[in-house]
């Protein structure tokens, strides 16, 4: 009679259990030190989708262009003069991307700027900016190729440093390979681009991309924070790599000193939604237990998760040693966010939930992400 007893108690837990994961999109392993959920804003996503009525003269071809009327995705933001600024990468007709600029007073509704506030320009990052097949003359597109002139400033992320500036790293991309790299803003409207973050001769022409600094949350402003006198930085788009620096803008890649390689602190793993690669999302938070790695992760063709499609683009999270932050103390082995409604499942890219931006806004966690490469859309969590 006691075992019957036992399991109907045990029974009803469960039930508890599964009321309490219906918030979290996918996962019922909630770990005490993650994010136990984020609520997707079904009434209001996606929350921005391209248009072609925004105009801006490239500074490059003399050429009015619609900025943004193919797609916008990939948001970084920050919380300045209590309003969310939202910094989204948007792509014109052929490709190109350039970072447009949308202002929220309650994280939800946003009013975009008329122009980009940050852009390919004939400065001396246009090498790695601009596609290399490109010439003077007017380019056409097609479907047969529709990605040949692909380039561009790329998914931002941005921090805060302890002095009140703003750094921003992102992808510059010429058309053949990505590259990290990183600027800097005193009021989030003139940039100064720094250059590299892997400077290197060794590293210069690697692909790399997805800089994610860790920062600790200070009132409602994410700032840059040093650990054991370093900045640090998790990026890299297949395994996650680190870098670190005294000043944010000059980074030196952590390698293995006997091999000379750059240090994985995070990979794929097979069976998992995250079993083709990982690439890191926002910045990484500094918290009581470490810090907190949220991060994307793309399902393999195969020996995957086979709940997802294949490619799937979902987002877990990672906790890192906050006094070493290359050292991997535990992973969410679920998703806690996944395409699964139209504008996620279909669009330039399928099946794709891409998270980049996270601000602590008025009580609650706003967190940005890109929708199938093509629309952006947010999902909260109040604590």
């Amino acid at each position: 009679m006691k075992l019957f007893q036992y399991l109907f108690i045990a029974l009803l837990l469960m039930g508890c259990e599964t009321k309490i994961a219906t918030k979290n999109t996918s996962s019922e392993d909630l770990k005490n030190w993650a994010f136990p959920y984020f609520e997707k804003v079904d009434s209001l996503n996606p929350i921005l989708s391209p248009t072609s009525d925004l105009k801006f003269l490239d500074p490059i071809t003399n050429n009015t262009v619609n900025w943004e009327e193919r797609n916008v995705l990939n948001p970084t933001a920050i919380v300045k003069d209590n309003k969310v600024y939202l910094l989204y990468r948007a792509q014109d007709s052929l490709g190109t991307s350039r970072i447009g600029l949308a202002i929220s007073e309650d994280g939800l509704h946003f009013d975009k700027m008329p122009e980009p506030i940050f852009y390919p320009d004939t400065d001396a990052m246009k090498i790695y900016e601009w596609n290399y097949k490109k010439d003077s003359t007017a380019q056409t597109n097609s479907e047969d190729c529709y990605f040949c002139y692909f380039d561009g400033v790329e998914d931002p992320r941005i921090v805060e440093s302890d002095t009140g500036e703003y750094f921003m790293t992102y992808t510059s991309y010429d058309g053949k390979t990505a590259r990290l790299s990183i600027a800097s803003s005193k009021d989030l409207a003139t940039w100064v681009k720094h250059g590299l973050v892997l400077k290197d001769e060794k590293y210069k022409d690697l692909w790399s991309k997805a800089g994610a600094i860790v920062s600790e949350l200070q009132g409602n402003k994410m700032v840059a924070k040093k650990i054991d006198g370093k900045y640090w930085m998790y990026f890299g788009d297949t395994n996650i790599f680190m870098a670190y620096s005294e000043d944010l803008i000059n980074w030196e890649v952590a390698e293995n000193s006997e091999s000379k390689k750059m240090i994985s602190v995070l990979h794929p793993r097979m069976g998992y939604f995250d079993s083709r690669l990982v690439e890191p999302g926002p910045y990484a938070l500094i918290t009581d237990d470490g810090i907190l790695l949220i991060y994307n992760g793309s399902n393999a063709e195969n020996f995957n998760d086979t709940s997802l499609p294949k490619f799937t683009y979902a987002a877990g999270q990672a906790l890192f040693d906050k006094n070493a932050p290359f050292k991997l103390i535990d992973r969410t082995d679920k998703h806690f966010i996944h395409p699964d409604k139209d504008y996620e499942k279909v669009g330039e890219v399928n099946e794709v939930c891409f998270v980049e931006g996270l601000v602590y806004f008025n009580n609650q966690w706003f967190l940005y992400y890109g929708t199938a490469d093509s629309k952006i859309a947010v999902a909260v969590y109040k604590d």
